[in-house]
């Protein structure tokens, strides 16, 4: 009796949880550098990395703020605290402005972001005094009404203003370059005329108060340490992302059941006498979770359970030297284990090699192919080609991977059992128009079998019977107007495409450089989302990479302003549906519940039906993968259905029908 207690309690948890998630979003930011603190009585604002968060002195409570939950941008540059108004100025980055109260109370003041102003809007100090908030910026200073929310003055000044201050009925604008400007405050200070240069420039102190950051020293928000991150992978419940091609100490973080963890890295670059540059991508060990394999540009990295093990370059794997001037320039961008877990790695702009595999027993061996070899340019001379990465295997055990690089963007797919390399150079469509591709960025295999590749022209793909064969037709996908013509417009035709995952569903997540992310339906005629900065809570439209958590929905994206993800309603579909996890939530639907009622534990596709207790139908549809959503109405009449129990009744692919859960509805 108390196991099955137990069970139920676990099982009403996960049902509330999951429920609460749906469609929500959730942001996953960095706390880790603090560049500002403003003090609110026992209250502190503190911005770091460009983030917000408040920390309660008293209680030692700590509260975040996110667009998910009271802002409504992200990269914070400037914040102020107004005493008399009690709201806290918030300046971000692209002069956006908000007031917050601590309450989480948010008034957003979008005037100056979207003005156009003579001269650079760049926000360099805030100035607090009475209810008004004086912003220096580049071209003079803006006054803001804290009070009220509205900008009451502009003072076109001509210069720029470091800071400004209030002194003896005065305003003094300090210049770094036109030195000390001061007007007295009854004058009229929209015109310029008032202003007259009194003295040299003097920098303000930037120095955070010692006292206020003693108090925040030990408070640390849960989060990762960077707000952007390049390349995301989501494997057996964890999350791994690392920080990029970059010249900073490379990072891999790791986040589970919402802890963040970090790959020990730190004395690396001691260990190896070499730096330690960024993280591009990894990879982890099918037959051995614990073990990671890494690449940057010095080469490659293992690990185990997060700590650093060796470090694979010229001097011990066929792994390349860009040049011999550039001895630490071993560009190995991409690493990917087979199902019997070897490692293969691609060596960019390398002098003869390409395509590298370490075998399960740590043996090296180089598989050369001219096609790669093909770098000429800048004095480069048969190198291999520029940025060889994104490599995924496929449901065949093949290898596809891109050359992200100006010269010669191009797809490519190895073929590991028979050694052979098809090379994809050109991009024709099946209406024979030939692109020219500027930028190949990703590649993804969807449930048929289809490989689709990402470019900066939109998303191709390539049918299986076109594999190999000469002159291959790409496939750009038409999606019909329905506006009584015969016209069709190719799918996200001249849109930057960056990332492209397939979640449980078959759907397609396309993330962009500069819009957004789209999800697609499975058979790629109907956009389900089209999800921007300013259309929901995505921090940013430039997307870097995505990762599906297919257990439970929810989809990361990771952006230039940081990581966030969305909760979908597509998870892992079961080959056999059954009773012991097959299950709607809420349930019972109270009263006053008007979200959406989640049934989850079907099979792939499940055709699913809705029906009262005499078999009167209600709603019916689909499955997403595993997950069928209703909306609690009747799909003729459009109400809500009446209390009562609701049989939900579905059909496997081959045709096997049940009944596999009820839903109570009281009203």
């Amino acid at each position: 009796m108390k196991k099955i207690l137990v069970s139920f309690a676990i099982f009403l948890a996960t049902t509330a949880i999951q429920a609460a998630s749906i469609g929500s979003w959730k942001a996953y930011l960095a706390y880790t550098h603090i560049t500002e603190i403003e003090q609110a009585g026992h209250e502190l604002f503190v911005l770091a990395s460009k983030n917000l968060y408040l920390y309660n002195t008293q209680d030692h409570s700590v509260r975040t703020f996110s667009k998910m939950d009271a802002l409504s941008d992200c990269s914070i540059a400037h914040i102020a605290w107004n005493q008399k108004a009690k709201r806290l100025v918030v300046v971000y980055e692209n002069k956006n402005i908000d007031l917050l109260e601590p309450n989480g109370n948010c008034t957003n003041m979008p005037e100056y972001y979207m003005k156009s102003v003579t001269g650079d809007k760049t926000v360099n100090d805030i100035y607090n005094y009475d209810q008004f908030a004086y912003i220096s910026t580049g071209f003079g200073i803006l006054k803001i009404n804290v009070s009220k929310g509205e900008i009451s003055d502009t003072y076109q000044l001509g210069f720029k203003v470091n800071h400004c201050y209030i002194e003896n009925g005065k305003i003094f604008a300090s210049s770094e370059t036109n030195g000390l400007y001061a007007a007295n405050l009854n004058s009229n200070l929209l015109d310029k005329a008032n202003w007259n240069r009194v003295g040299d420039y003097h920098p303000q102190s930037k120095i955070i108060d010692p006292e206020l950051l003693e108090k925040v020293k030990d408070v640390n928000p849960d989060g990762p340490k960077l707000n952007s991150y390049e390349y995301l992978k989501f494997v057996d419940g964890t999350l791994y992302a690392t920080n990029g091609l970059t010249d900073d100490a490379g990072i891999i973080q790791t986040l589970k059941n919402d802890e963040w963890g970090n790959f020990n890295t730190t004395n690396i670059s001691q260990t190896t006498g070499l730096s330690f540059p960024g993280i591009v991508e990894l990879d982890v060990d099918p037959l051995d979770p614990n073990r990671v394999f890494a690449c940057s540009r010095n080469g490659v990295y293992e690990f185990k359970n997060g700590e650093f093990v060796k470090h694979y370059n010229h001097k011990n794997s066929p792994i390349e030297i860009f040049d011999k001037i550039h001895e630490e320039y071993e560009l190995i961008f991409t690493v990917k284990f087979d199902k019997d877990g070897n490692l293969w790695c691609l060596n960019s702009q390398a002098p003869t090699q390409s395509i590298i595999e370490m075998n399960r027993q740590g043996n090296w061996s180089s598989h050369p192919h001219s096609e790669l070899m093909q770098l000429n340019d800048g004095g480069f001379i048969n190198k291999s080609l520029g940025s060889l990465e994104r490599m995924i295997l496929d449901s065949n055990n093949r290898l596809w991977f891109v050359n992200d690089h100006w010269r010669i963007p191009s797809l490519y797919c190895y073929n590991p059992a028979t050694d052979k390399l098809d090379a994809y150079t050109t991009f024709t469509n099946q209406d024979m128009t030939t692109y020219a591709v500027g930028k190949v960025h990703c590649v993804e295999e969807d449930k048929s079998g289809n490989i689709w590749v990402g470019t900066n022209l939109g998303p191709f793909y390539l049918d299986p019977k076109q594999f190999g064969v000469d002159d291959p037709i790409f496939t750009q996908v038409k999606v019909p107007r329905n506006d009584g013509t015969n016209y069709a417009d190719y799918l996200l035709s001249g849109v930057n495409i960056s990332a492209i995952k397939v979640d449980a569903a078959g759907r397609k997540w396309f993330g962009t450089y500069g819009n957004g992310v789209y999800l697609v339906s499975a058979d790629n005629m109907e956009q389900i989302h089209h999800f921007t900065a300013n259309n929901s809570e995505l921090l940013s439209d430039y997307i870097e990479d995505l990762a599906i958590d297919e257990t439970s929905g929810e989809i990361f994206f990771s952006t230039s302003d940081g990581l966030c993800s969305y909760m979908s309603d597509a998870t892992t579909a079961y080959e056999t549906m059954d009773k012991d996890h097959v299950y709607a939530y809420p349930n019972p639907v109270k009263p006053d519940y008007t979200g959406i009622i989640t049934v989850v534990g079907l099979s792939y596709d499940a055709d699913v039906k809705i029906v009262t207790a005499n078999g009167g139908l209600v709603a019916e549809g689909r499955s997403n993968g595993g997950t069928f959503t209703w909306d609690g109405r009747d799909q003729t009449t459009g109400r809500r259905v009446a209390s009562g129990v609701y049989m939900v009744m579905a059909a496997t692919a081959d045709g096997n029908k049940g009944t596999v859960c009820k839903i109570a509805i009281v009203n």
